[in-house]
């Protein structure tokens, strides 16, 4: 453990971050080879359990298996066919395990990658000079990051990684997220406000900042990340939950329907075989949906991380399919986050360019992001550079809540600027056509949806400073997208009504709320839920906790607070409120997906009775062969084509069920007449081309 001086270094640094570019391929061999073993892996009937179908056919094989091992050992004829039936019915098993592993496989990747970003970093654990504060000329500590506890203060300087997840309470600086989001752009923390939450293993690339550690270690946001992408924390969706209760009742019916054709056939004064029976049961239950149903689920969320979100289960992908109302909190989600300034408004008798620079001379020292955004706007328009405060003799005086002013003092000359009401109150309230002209243009600023700041030089007031929130680039466009998808937004506001009308004219929102609180939040969720209506919710402030919670699918800035990113269901790793015109597309395509492979499924069932039934049962009902409209070769080809088919086609359509069935923004009765025909009719032609080309092989090979 070492002791240092805790000095605030300044500084730049940083690392290439961004995405893999292989991560959208959908089979690749690193993914693959992997897969194949756990394929085998997966056979254990503790694992096999799990997926109904899977399970009874491997139970099945089994059985078939020890039959054939006896007939060996015995000498039974026809053991060939025997050992063709057993090797399709494991590839079956296989098969399905294969498309099962092939999707976890992307999501451990991805946990691999996670992994990586985590270091054997150390952290600088502040010691306090006294117990009200934490210095910063102080003293740390250097310690190893799993040996932080919450409550710790520790100070990570410009090529530092964040030790753990925490809270930023002093400083600010620019910080690489790109091993969490996947984007090599650096965003800024600081303290206060609704961007004061870092990650553990993001890297800090200038300044420095103080964080108090609030997550204990292998509960750190980036834990949480790996086990969600691993699929260990995944469950069963309402939808896939019913859709297995489904297809376990099918498959227990067409036991007992099974069962009872030795009767018959026994009956008719003919036998037949356990190996028979075994494939026509494979055949007649949905083993193509059976096999594919836990692998379109992982894909779904597995989509959803290559789009950088994060899906906490996946209810909420199926529920964002379904959305109706879009609530979103305008600050740091509409808008940047920050006010900016965007004009200088100068009263009669002062120019623009000098009112500017009061402005920025007034501003040096303000290190808020309006205060920054004064000296960035005063040097873009008229190419005023900033100048030393030391070199100019200036003080700096800061803001306080009593005169809500800051500014400078430089000599003799006093510059402030301020509330426009504070301003005026600093100069004795006066009358003059130039303060009436600084309130006009105030209120024009607040009718707008800005905040004035008025500026004054010494008794001269020069003019108002107009400071907006920023609406976030190509938003508009993306709300007009959402609204033809026929989701209603609405924006949330803690604002007046006059400003949230101006912001949300400008934004493009449906509808907003102004003045809410978080009590209003939730009242209007439970509205729209009580009206039968799906709600997503998104945010990044504390204050919006609560309705993140309640909302169907609440959706969390990533460079939000700790508590709203718990809240979620969902965390947007780009922070782009928009984000959900992907997600619910990724959600309807996830349900769409499910609906158009069972519709496959049955269908191709239905099919596969043409082929094997006629051949089981002609020899004793010869009036049969009038359904034999395949004209298989021989009862065992057509027995085995029918096998070798029902395994080949699950494997044929892995890739259908890790990329998802097209979404297309189109009602559901189009919808469903394109299942119908597209995967319904599929269903149905595939297996009578299939199983035909099939046993003109076996035929032709003479393996049958």
């Amino acid at each position: 453990m070492t002791v240092q001086s805790a000095i605030p270094a300044h500084g730049s640094g940083g690392q290439e971050g961004g995405r893999d570019p292989d991560r959208s391929s959908l089979l690749r061999a690193d993914l693959l080879m992997p897969a194949i073993g756990e394929s085998f892996r997966k056979l254990d009937p503790r694992i096999m359990w799990h997926n109904p179908v899977m399970f009874v056919v491997e139970i099945v094989s089994t059985l078939t298996t020890i039959l054939l091992i006896r007939d060996l050992a015995t000498g039974a004829p026809h053991s060939g066919f025997a050992i063709q039936i057993n090797l399709w019915l494991w590839f079956t098993v296989l098969f399905a395990n294969f498309a099962e592993a092939v999707a976890e496989g992307r999501g451990k990747a991805q946990a691999a990658s996670l992994r990586r970003a985590r270091t054997d970093a150390t952290g600088k654990r502040l010691l306090p000079t006294d117990t009200s504060k934490w210095s910063y000329a102080g003293v740390y500590e250097e310690v190893p990051a799993p040996e932080l506890q919450p409550g710790d203060v520790v100070l990570v300087e410009a090529g530092d990684f964040v030790p753990s997840d925490g809270e930023v309470i002093d400083g600010v600086a620019s910080i690489d997220e790109s091993a969490i989001t996947g984007e090599s752009a650096p965003v800024v923390r600081e303290s206060g406000g609704d961007r004061s939450a870092v990650t553990g293993g993001t890297r800090v690339l200038s300044d420095w900042i103080i964080v108090k550690i609030t997550a204990a270690q292998g509960s750190t946001f980036l834990d949480r990340m790996i086990g969600l992408v691993e699929g260990a924390q995944r469950q069963k969706t309402p939808n896939e939950i019913a859709l297995n209760i489904l297809l376990a009742g099918l498959t227990l019916v067409f036991i007992f329907a099974v069962a009872t054709i030795p009767s018959f056939a026994a009956y008719a004064g003919g036998q037949i075989s356990v190996l028979v029976l075994v494939a026509l049961f494979v055949t007649l239950i949905p083993t193509t949906i059976g096999a594919l149903l836990s692998s379109i689920g992982i894909a779904g969320m597995d989509r959803l991380i290559r789009f950088n979100v994060l899906a906490m289960s996946g209810r909420a992908v199926e529920a964002a399919g379904d959305v109706d109302t879009l609530l979103l909190d305008k600050t740091g989600t509409i808008t940047i986050g920050n006010r900016q300034a965007s004009d200088f408004l100068p009263v009669p008798g002062v120019t623009e360019q000098e009112l500017a620079d009061a402005a920025q001379l007034a501003s040096l020292a303000d290190e808020t992001p309006e205060g920054r955004s004064i000296v960035v706007l005063a040097k873009e328009r008229f190419n005023i550079r900033a100048r030393e405060m030391a070199q100019a003799g200036m003080q700096f005086v800061p803001f306080t809540a009593q005169t809500r002013m800051s500014g400078v003092d430089i000599g003799e000359r006093c510059i402030r600027k301020g509330a426009v009401d504070s301003v005026l109150a600093y100069l004795g309230n006066p009358a003059d056509a130039s303060a009436q002209a600084a309130i006009a243009n105030a209120d024009t600023v607040g009718r707008a949806g800005g905040t004035p700041l008025a500026v004054v030089d010494g008794d001269r007031l020069l003019g108002i400073v107009a400071l907006k929130d920023v609406v976030k680039g190509g938003i508009r466009e993306r709300f007009a997208e959402l609204r033809r998808m026929g989701i209603r937004t609405v924006m949330i506001t803690g604002d007046n009504p006059l400003t949230a009308a101006a912001i949300a004219a400008e934004s493009g929102v449906d509808d907003f709320l102004a003045q809410a609180t978080p009590e209003a939040k939730l009242a209007l969720i439970r509205k729209e839920q009580a009206e039968g209506k799906l709600v997503a919710m998104c945010g990044d402030g504390t204050n919006d906790a609560p309705a993140l919670a309640q909302a169907d699918v609440g959706v969390a800035m990533n460079t939000g607070t700790m508590a709203a990113r718990e809240a979620g269901n969902m965390v947007d790793l780009d922070s782009d409120p928009t984000k959900l015109i992907e997600i619910v597309g990724i959600g309807k395509q996830l349900l769409m997906t499910r609906g158009a492979l069972t519709t496959f499924s049955i269908a191709n069932d239905v099919a596969k009775y043409f082929a094997i039934i006629p051949a089981m049962f002609i020899g004793f009902y010869p009036q049969l062969s009038a359904l034999n409209v395949m004209h298989l070769g021989t009862p065992q080809s057509a027995i085995l084509s029918a096998i070798i088919f029902n395994a080949l086609i699950i494997i044929c359509l892995i890739p259908l069920s890790l990329r998802g069935v097209r979404y297309r923004p189109v009602g559901a009765a189009a919808l469903l007449r394109r299942n119908l025909l597209v995967f319904g009719v599929g269903g149905v032609v595939a297996p009578f081309v299939g199983i035909k080309l099939i046993d003109l092989l076996v035929n032709a090979l003479g393996i049958a």
